[in-house]
């Protein structure tokens, strides 16, 4: 389990992120922190294995975030999500190793592809050999990018029976959008279980996912099955701030 840090100054993003770690496997939240200063004190004297971070934040901004943190002799992966776009930004950033860089807005399938190329390269490294030779240098460089031409196979715990039972709800309902636990309580099935499918439908493109706000507290991740949401339903399935 990939143990994340957020460092988001805005409340709502900082949930939509923690809603888009938490309902990937493998990954979980450990904690969210409002400002740079708050993140780096908990370092000192803890580890994560990512850190989802923003650029303009009170008390030190990303880059300097980035330079206090290496400076005390921590170097955890790092995942720009941010509405900092400016090119010298960008530069800086990429020149102080973060491993991937989304801009706000962004979408949870470009969300899941940042950690995804993480665990991808992370995976690949604990299972090589001590010594990597060209072609496994190589491989590091290119594996963890997914072409998304390919259908995921199916994810050990998973079923046909049962994948074909969600895929047939939300078929018969092209129009509309649930959450995993309205699927849960269609469906009688538990919301543990639907989020592991939605996962996989996601991954094999068969659902778009849409952010409700209209929920009077956190945002909810909805689901519909297509590729590609109508035009008056779109307004909510991206974040930005």
């Amino acid at each position: 389990m990939y143990r994340v840090i957020i460092v988001e100054d805005d409340p709502m993003v900082a949930a939509i992120n923690r809603q888009y770690i938490d309902v990937t496997p493998s990954f979980r939240t450990d904690r969210i922190f409002k400002n740079g200063s708050e993140a780096l004190s908990y370092l000192k004297k803890a580890d994560a294995d990512l850190i989802i971070l923003d650029y303009y934040m009170p008390s030190m901004n990303g880059g300097e975030f980035l330079d206090a943190l290496h400076a005390a002799g921590k170097a955890p992966a790092v995942i720009m999500v941010t509405s900092a776009n400016d090119t010298d930004i960008v530069k800086s950033l990429l020149n102080r190793g973060v491993i991937d860089y989304l801009v706000k807005p962004f979408e949870y399938t470009r969300f899941r592809a940042a950690l995804d190329k993480f665990s991808n390269t992370s995976e690949y490294l604990k299972n090589a050999r001590t010594n990597l030779d060209q072609a496994a240098i190589d491989r590091l460089l290119t594996h963890p990018e997914s072409s998304g031409e390919s259908k995921p196979s199916l994810n050990k715990g998973l079923n046909e029976a049962t994948l074909k039972l969600v895929r047939d709800f939300l078929k018969a309902h092209l129009n509309d959008f649930f959450t995993s636990e309205q699927l849960a309580e269609q469906i009688h099935l538990s919301r543990i279980t639907i989020r592991r499918y939605m996962n996989y439908m996601v991954d094999t493109g068969e659902l778009v996912s849409d952010i409700d706000y209209k929920t009077g507290g956190r945002p909810s991740i909805r689901y519909r099955y297509g590729k590609s949401a109508p035009t008056n339903e779109r307004s909510g399935n991206e974040t930005s701030a």
